[in-house]
């Protein structure tokens, strides 16, 4: 496999500055809105967000995380069972503008199945999504993100890494193109 970077620490931390600037121009104070992490990978995304938004409006954003294990439409079609992770919400989005956040944007369904969940925490009066990465041209349900860190056009063959500082060393977003008998498919 080859392996290119796509952002490195600086362009990570740009770009997470750049979509904190962007929620804020829309949503002020976070007064009426609240941020949803998708599990395992989109936490890391809102955790990074919450920092910097509590940072620079002083004010408190309601955070929380959603686990979607049993809402993807191919929970029993694994080989190896999923193991859910926990699903942290502990307050009423009913009434409340929501912030679906992910890592990666790819076909849809992991934001589809995002959605189904949600709803059992109540009704909201609209739901974004905001990704740090947009694998354009890929989607099985049209979904698209209302915030998007860099929109990056991929081959199904090739595979989007998003790496963190805190879990795997160093923040940096990795493309990985597979080897096709010596050569490497563009």
């Amino acid at each position: 496999m080859e392996k290119q970077v796509i952002l490195d620490d600086q362009h990570v931390q740009l770009t997470m500055n750049r979509l904190a600037y962007q929620l804020i121009e829309n949503h002020s104070d976070f007064s009426s809105t609240v941020l949803i992490g998708l599990q395992p990978r989109g936490i890391h995304v809102l955790e990074r967000l919450k920092t910097i938004l509590e940072e620079i409006t002083k004010h408190s954003v309601t955070c929380g995380q959603l686990d979607i294990t049993f809402y993807r439409d191919d929970f029993r079609r694994r080989e190896k069972p999923l193991i859910p992770s926990a699903t942290n919400i502990d307050f009423s989005i009913e009434n409340k503008k929501v912030v679906l956040i992910d890592d990666v944007l790819y076909t849809g369904r992991t934001i589809r199945s995002g959605l189904d969940a949600l709803l059992a925490f109540g009704r909201p009066t609209c739901v974004e999504l905001l990704v740090l990465i947009d694998r354009r041209f890929q989607r099985d349900l049209p979904i698209q993100a209302d915030y998007i860190g860099k929109a990056v056009d991929t081959l199904n063959s090739e595979r989007v890494s998003v790496e963190w500082k805190e879990s795997e060393g160093a923040d940096k977003v990795m493309l990985f193109t597979p080897e096709l008998n010596g050569t490497v498919k563009r």
